[in-house]
C-alpha cells in the first residue's frame, strides 16, 4: 500500500470520533457541558472544570520545570518532565485574574475543547492542574520540539553553504507532509464545529524523534494554542464574535474588511498563507498592522492582498458589497489601483522563491524543491477571495497535488524507509529561566537523526 493510501485510511480513522451521532446534537451536548463545567467551577471556587484535573498545591509537586519555551497573551509555557514516568510535556500557566475572577475563561474554553478531541494532528491535552489557594491554572500538553516558525526561519536564515539546507527551500516532501497533516487535523475541526481562529506557524507544531515518543507519533504535525478557537452554534449558522482574530499576515479578507460573522474559512485562508510560507520561506502577504482600538481597516494587509490576487470583484464575491468597510469605503478600499491589478499568485511565489534560494538563477535548485502548477492550483483555492467558494479542509485533501510524487509521509523529517532525514532541524529554542539539571536533559540533541 503507498503513503497515500496509507494516509487515506488514517484520514478515514480519525475523520470523526463518533460518526453516527448527530453532528448538531452533539455540538449542543458539547455546549451544555461547558456550560455546566464553569457552573460547576464557579460553585467550587476555581472557574474551570473539576474532572481529568489535579488540586495539588503546584503543578510542579508532578513535574520537573524546564525551560521557558514561550510566552503570550494568555501567559506562559514550559518544558517539564514527569517525576514519576520522565516523559516530556510542555506546561501551560494562565495569567491570573482580577482577585475573585478565578480562572480565565480562555482557559476553560481551551479545556473543554481540547478534552473533547482525539485526533493525531490536534495536540493532546495530558491533565489539567489546579491551585486553588491562588487561583492559577496549569495545561500539561504533550511536548513537540519542533514547530514551523522555527523550521522556516532555519531554512531563511542559513541559504547557503550549510550541509544542512544547501539549497536553502524547504525540499517538497516536507512541504506536501506539513500541508497534508494540517489540513487533515483542520477537517477534523471543521467536522465538529471548531474553528481555530489563529493559524500561524508558531501554532503548528511538529513531533520530534524522541525514543520516548511513540514511532508512530514521529514526524507528526500537531495544530496548537486553542485559546481564541469557538464551537459553531450549527452548521447553518456562522460565527459571530466582537474580538479581532488571527494574526494579521494570516487573516481572511473578509475579517480585515470587517465581517463580524464570518465562518471556518477563515482557518483555510490561514492554512494557504502558511503553504504558500513554507514554499517561500517569507509570509506572502506581509501588511504593517495598525495598532488602532476597534475593527480598523487594516489597509496596508489588504494591499499587499490585492498586490497578489488583485481587487475582489462583487462577480465573484456578491457578499462583499454588505461588508463594512467596503460598504463604507473606507480609505477608498472599493476604488481599484493601478497597482492591485494582480500580479498573479504564481508569479508572487516563484519569485519569493527565487529570492530565497541564491542558487536558483544558477539552476543549482533541485527540481525536488520547485513545486509544480497544480500545488499553486490548490494554495489559489485556498486563497479564494469568497469564503463561500473557497476550499473547504476537505476539499484541499482530495487536491491531485496529493497524488502526486513525492507523496505525503506519516514523518514530516524523512521518507518512508529512509533511515536518513532530509534536513536537520534545529529544536524549538528555550530561554534560560530553568532547573540547570533538567535543561542539560533537555538539550541531548538538537535534531532527529
Amino acid at each position: 500500500m503507498n503513503t497515500f493510501a496509507h494516509q487515506q485510511q488514517q484520514q478515514q480513522r480519525f475523520g470523526s470520533y463518533d460518526s453516527g451521532r448527530n453532528q448538531q446534537q452533539q455540538q449542543q451536548q458539547q455546549q451544555q457541558q461547558a456550560q455546566q463545567s464553569q457552573q460547576h467551577g464557579a460553585a467550587n471556587g476555581s472557574g474551570a472544570p473539576s474532572s481529568n484535573t489535579s488540586t495539588s498545591s503546584s503543578v510542579w509537586d508532578k513535574f520537573e520545570k524546564g525551560d521557558k519555551i514561550g510566552e503570550g497573551t494568555y501567559g506562559l509555557v514550559y518544558h517539564a518532565r514527569s517525576k514519576e514516568t520522565g516523559g516530556r510535556y510542555a506546561i501551560k500557566q494562565f495569567k491570573g485574574g482580577r482577585e475573585g475572577d478565578g480562572v480565565s475563561p480562555t482557559a476553560i474554553r481551551e479545556i473543554m475543547l481540547l478534552r473533547e478531541m482525539s485526533h493525531p494532528n490536534i495536540v493532546k491535552l495530558e491533565s489539567a492542574h489546579i491551585n486553588r489557594s491562588e487561583p492559577s491554572l496549569w495545561l500539561a500538553f504533550e511536548y513537540a520540539e519542533y514547530d514551523l516558525y522555527e523550521m522556516i526561519k532555519f531554512h531563511r536564515d542559513n541559504k547557503e553553504n550549510r550541509r544542512d539546507n544547501p539549497h536553502g527551500l524547504m525540499p517538497q516532501y516536507i512541504v506536501k507532509t506539513v500541508m497534508w497533516h494540517l489540513l487533515n487535523g483542520l477537517s477534523y475541526l471543521h467536522q465538529h464545529w471548531v474553528v481555530h481562529r489563529d493559524l500561524k506557524p508558531s501554532n503548528v507544531l511538529v513531533m520530534g524523534e524522541d525514543p520516548a515518543v511513540s514511532p508512530a507519533q514521529h514526524g507528526c504535525v500537531k495544530i496548537a494554542d486553542f485559546g481564541l478557537a469557538r464551537i459553531f452554534q450549527s452548521p447553518a449558522r456562522p460565527l459571530s464574535d466582537n474580538g479581532v482574530v488571527v494574526t494579521i499576515w494570516y487573516r481572511a479578507p473578509e475579517l480585515l474588511l470587517g465581517a463580524r460573522h464570518y465562518t471556518r474559512a477563515v482557518d483555510v485562508w490561514a492554512a494557504g498563507c502558511i503553504f504558500a510560507e513554507l514554499l517561500t520561506l517569507k509570509p506572502l502577504f506581509q501588511g504593517q498592522e495598525r495598532k488602532n482600538p476597534g475593527n480598523v481597516l487594516q489597509a496596508d494587509q489588504l494591499d499587499k492582498i490585492f498586490r497578489v490576487l488583485g481587487h475582489p470583484s462583487l462577480k465573484t464575491w456578491p457578499e462583499l458589497e454588505v461588508l463594512p468597510h467596503w460598504l463604507d469605503n473606507t480609505d477608498n478600499v472599493r476604488v481599484r489601483r493601478p497597482e492591485w491589478g494582480g500580479a498573479g499568485l504564481h508569479a508572487a511565489v516563484l519569485e519569493a522563491m527565487r529570492a530565497a534560494a541564491p542558487g536558483w538563477a544558477q539552476g543549482h535548485v533541485p527540481q525536488e524543491c520547485v513545486p509544480p502548477r497544480e500545488a499553486i492550483d490548490l494554495m489559489s483555492r485556498m486563497l479564494d477571495y469568497n469564503p463561500t467558494t473557497r476550499a473547504t479542509a476537505e476539499e484541499a485533501l482530495r487536491h491531485e497535488w496529493f497524488r502526486m510524487d513525492p507523496k505525503p509521509g506519516p514523518n514530516v523529517f524523512r521518507r518512508p524507509g529512509s533511515s536518513v532525514p532530509l534536513v536537520r532541524y534545529p529544536r524549538r529554542p528555550m530561554t534560560l529561566d530553568r532547573i540547570p539539571a533538567v535543561a542539560a536533559a533537555a538539550a541531548g540533541g538538537g535534531a532527529p537523526g
